[in-house]
């Protein structure tokens, strides 16, 4: 077997080591939405400990893993933009992920001006076709 074709074959069968994983978007539910309860935009947090309240309305929640028509989990984008829409939600500081099916969280930030947005996403942290994500609101903690 000649080299050009091993390296084919290798990469038709691990597409993430040639440039990131790209997955197919699952279909959510037409007019589905996603959207911040609380805290409000422009929100002033004294000492930075807060409950973040996720909505949703049009679809469904369920954890991580389970795969159903229409249903996905919530994460959570503090201080960022919206990640790739056909990739694995990234999971770190700025991407908080609530795969048990969450709607509401406790987070806490430092001192200074923030912004947060959910993003929804399927079983496996793929953000749906179409994606459903939130207006991004900032939040003021005081020093």
């Amino acid at each position: 077997m000649k080299k050009r074709h091993l390296f084919a074959c290798v990469l038709a069968v691990l597409p993430g080591i040639a440039g990131g994983a790209h997955a197919d978007p699952k279909p959510i539910a037409e007019g589905a939405k996603v959207y911040i309860i609380w805290p409000q935009d422009g929100q002033v947090i004294p000492g930075g400990k807060f409950w973040i309240r996720m909505g949703l309305s049009g679809a469904g929640v369920a954890p991580a893993g389970i795969e159903k028509a229409n249903t996905g989990h919530h994460h959570i984008l503090v201080d960022t933009d919206l990640p790739p829409l056909d990739q694995e939600i990234p999971n770190d500081k700025n991407h908080l992920h609530f795969g048990k099916g969450q709607t509401e969280a406790r987070l806490e930030l430092p001192p200074g001006k923030h912004t947060i947005q959910l993003l929804f996403a399927d079983d496996a942290h793929v953000p749906h076709n179409p994606p459903l994500y939130s207006k991004k609101i900032t939040i003021i903690v005081p020093p």
